[in-house]
Order: structure tokens, then sequence, then C-alpha cells
């Protein structure tokens, strides 16, 4: 039978493609980590992974064994958890993924406060986006993501945490800015800024208005940002307008605040979900965390009925 050694050994491989980083992340040595697996394969009479591939890769029955081991070692996992909660001990490692469209704006609001409620949890917050976020929640490289959804993905598990309007923030002279109702349908110009390809917020916007060229593509130029303040910026010197998503706007200077407009009809709003693997241990952790964040944003983005969601995916 196998050991649980054996099978973080196997979890270890599959997740880094690589003995040498794998033992590295295991503290063992190379050659008791490949020793280990070897052994392992030869007791099921089974190849796990094909060594003739680099980097390795497992095996079709492989696949099926290692996902069984990541069950496994959760639900061993789980026991220390279920102790630590009962004692009401909160410490240990707690690594979050957020996207960049929310990490500026949300972060600041409970990061702080949260770290100093449990001095004993180490917080390990990292930018990725969502679609590597997805695959490090199924490698289990992250406890834990914050983004937007649904998601719909299979294995992985969505908190709702709040509910965030999608707002314009146009130019001081666009037409925008003299109207009192703005509907979905008048986004589709040539003069709206956007973000690049992979941001699930523009996703949001094209869904949003079924916008598809690049955006000043009429006018020679063709930018595109990782950065929502960046295009907000690009608004301010050249023009036109983007969408922010409601928790930039606090970072927006009185002054230029009348160049936020909200949308006439059918508010559009974005999901923000805490998400982690199904199978994941540390749900006691996770769900102090989801306080935290639901205490720390405006009361209002809790209410899921204050608009209508747009998917992305």
């Amino acid at each position: 039978m196998a050991s649980l050694a054996q099978l973080t050994y196997i979890v270890a491989l599959d997740t880094y493609r690589h003995f040498v980083t794998a033992s590295e992340k295991c503290f063992v040595t190379q050659p008791t980590l490949s020793m280990q697996i070897k052994k392992l394969e030869e007791e099921l009479e089974v190849v796990i992974f094909d060594r003739t591939k680099q980097p390795v890769v497992p095996t079709d029955i492989g696949q099926k064994i290692i996902a069984q081991a990541r069950k496994t070692l959760a639900a061993y996992n789980q026991i220390e958890a279920i102790i630590q909660e009962e004692k009401s001990i909160v410490k240990g490692t707690l690594s979050v993924g957020i996207i960049p469209t929310l990490a500026p704006y949300l972060i600041p609001l409970f990061v702080g406060r949260f770290t100093r409620k449990y001095p004993n949890l180490q917080v390990k917050l990292v930018e990725l986006m969502t679609e590597d976020i997805i695959e490090h929640l199924h490698k289990d490289l992250l406890d834990a993501g914050i983004l937007v959804t649904p998601l719909d993905e299979p294995g992985i598990l969505e908190v709702p945490l709040f509910f965030e309007k999608m707002l314009i923030y146009a130019h001081e002279s666009h037409p925008f800015l003299q109207k009192n109702n703005i509907t979905a349908q008048e986004l589709t110009t040539p003069d709206i800024w956007l973000l690049t390809e992979g941001h699930c917020f523009r996703s949001q916007v094209v869904n949003l208005c079924a916008y598809q060229t690049d955006s000043k593509e009429d006018t020679g130029l063709i930018y595109e940002s990782g950065s929502i303040e960046t295009l907000r910026k690009l608004v301010d010197y050249e023009g036109g307008f983007t969408l922010i998503p409601e928790l930039a706007v606090k970072d927006i200077p009185q002054d230029r605040r009348h160049q936020v407009k909200a949308f006439s009809e059918s508010t559009p709003l974005r999901e923000v979900s805490l998400t982690y693997a199904r199978h994941y241990s540390k749900q006691h952790l996770i769900k102090l965390l989801a306080q935290e964040i639901q205490q720390a944003v405006p009361q209002e983005m809790l209410n899921p009925t204050r608009g209508n969601v747009v998917r992305w995916r």
C-alpha cells in the first residue's frame, strides 16, 4: 500500500514536472524521491510517470492515481484543520491568488486588519491572471483565489463575496458626461479603451457591449494595457472612455470623479468570489478570509440584487 510520503512525492512531481524541483519542495534528496516513486510503481505494477518526455508527464493511469493521491492527502491534512478549528487555533500559511483588476483596490481594504487579527497566520498574496489561478488551485499551488465568477470550473468551489458595479470613466469633453441615460449599446464605439486579452474584466466589457475590434484602430494607436489605472490616464490625456470597477473609484481624485458615470438601465455587475479546490483542507482559514473581506468592502456591495452579473467565461 502506498505511504503518505510516496503520495506526497508523486503529487509534487506532477505539480513541478521536474525531479530536482519536486525533491526540493519535499525536502528530500532527488535520489530518495526517485527511488520511492519507482518503488511505488513496482508495488502497484503500473507506470505512473513517462520519463521519456521532458518535462516528465504522468501516464493515463498515473493521472488517475495522482488525482486520488491529492484527495487522500487533503483528507489527511483535514484532520489537523479540524483540530485547529475545534481549539480555535488560527495559524499556518494561506497562499491566495488575486487577479490584477482587483488587487490594488481590494487588498489594502482587508489585508492589514486580517494579519493583525491573526498574527500566527502567514498570508501570501500573489497577483495572477484568472486562468493561472485556476491551474494553481488544481495543482494545490494556491490555497484560494480571489477572482470574478461564475467560473463553472469542475473541482473548484466558489464563495461569492460581493457584487461590484461596472462604471464608465470618460474624458471631460466626452458626450457621455452630458447624458443622463447611457446604455450598454452605446459603448460600441472606436473611442473605448480596453484591457489586454486574458483579463476577465475585458471579457466582461466585450460581452456587455459586443465590442469586437481593437481600440483606437482608426487613429493609428493600438494600446493594450493590463492596468485599469493606465487606461484611466489615457482617457484623461487622449480622450475617449473606458470601463472601471466600482472599487477603483476611491482612487480617483475628487476633482475627477464627475467623469465617472453609471449606466441608466440594467446595472452591470461583476461577481467577486473566493475560490478553492473542492477537496481542500484549509476551509476554516478560507472562511475567515471571506468574512474579513466582506466586512471590509462597502456593505451595499454584498447585495446581489443591485444589478445583473455579466458573465465573462
